[in-house]
């Protein structure tokens, strides 16, 4: 599966926020997913439908993460 990160700005308070889009899978794996990598970064997020979004910029510690995990990834920073 092939997925995307990008680096954004919250449009409310313009600090950074990581979100992975592109994700195909059942609504329990993906909260699984996001838990793993907001404990892993140590931030907080949330799941909004089929993408996952981290509080701050985590681009590289992300991509190592979910490449372990098996995916496939591109990134893109904004």
């Amino acid at each position: 599966m092939k997925l995307t990160i990008s680096e954004k700005r919250n449009p409310k308070t313009r600090k950074p926020m990581t979100v992975i889009d592109g994700i195909i899978h059942n609504p329990q794996v993906i909260e699984k997913l996001s838990k793993k990598l907001k404990s892993s970064c140590g931030t907080g997020g949330h799941v909004d439908r089929k993408s996952i979004i981290l509080q701050g910029s985590h681009i590289q510690k992300v991509k190592e993460i979910l490449e372990k995990e098996g995916y496939d990834i591109k990134t893109n920073k904004n």
